[in-house]
């Protein structure tokens, strides 16, 4: 009798089941041993596709960034831009919270993540700010998506009402915030995002756009 085939081993499927692995109990449960009995072959078959476990982390964490859409700094103006990528790169992560440590570490070498810096970078440098505004930017906006995306707010109230009403007033509804998760942590994220929009485009205003008056040539 034949014995059974094992299912084709792929850098896709490997990346794909140590995303799960991650999704499922954190960056801290995965290992080669793990990875490969759950994908049901021998630790070293994992190293004829990945040198290290830190290459096939930073394959997980550029599978996760490379669903983010930056596509709107090639045609749109640089606040809808950079609106639309933040918004895409916040569901990217929020989908995937376990690797946002990772992540957080920076690019490295990683393809994706390199690619995404160079177009909101490119971007902004081309609407006319600075390049050291256009990485602080950058910079900020990253460290506001990537907190959101850590935890949740609403999440953080136990559901327990006499707490509050005994000890804290004016936190009456708060036990009711966590069925209320989705709507809270979005509308927070919101309303935190249209707030640095508009600072910035305040800081555009008056910097750029008062640079490129003064220097248009008096007729």
């Amino acid at each position: 009798m034949p014995r059974p085939r094992r299912p084709l081993l792929t850098r896709d499927r490997i990346v794909e089941t140590a995303l799960a692995l991650i999704d499922a109990d954190g960056l801290g449960a995965l290992s080669t041993r793990r990875l490969a009995a759950a994908l049901g072959v021998q630790g070293p078959s994992l190293y004829n596709h990945f040198a290290t476990k830190d290459e096939i982390l930073d394959a997980v964490a550029d599978t996760v960034t490379g669903a983010v859409d930056t596509g709107g700094f090639a045609s749109r103006d640089w606040v809808t831009a950079l609106r639309d990528w933040a918004w895409s790169y916040r569901r990217a992560l929020t989908a995937h919270p376990n690797i946002v440590p990772y992540l957080a570490q920076g690019p490295g070498r990683r393809p994706a993540a390199l690619a995404m810096a160079d177009a909101v970078y490119g971007g902004l440098v081309r609407a006319g700010w600075p390049p050291a505004r256009a990485t602080h930017i950058g910079a900020a906006l990253r460290y506001f998506v990537a907190g959101s995306a850590l935890g949740s707010f609403a999440r953080g109230f136990v559901e327990d009402p006499e707490l509050y009403a005994a000890h804290y007033p004016h936190l009456r509804q708060a036990h009711r915030l966590a069925e209320h998760q989705q709507s809270v942590d979005e509308g927070a994220f919101a309303l935190g995002l249209d707030a640095l929009l508009h600072g910035l485009a305040a800081e555009y205003a008056r910097t750029v756009d008062d640079t490129v008056e003064s220097n248009r040539p008096n007729g």
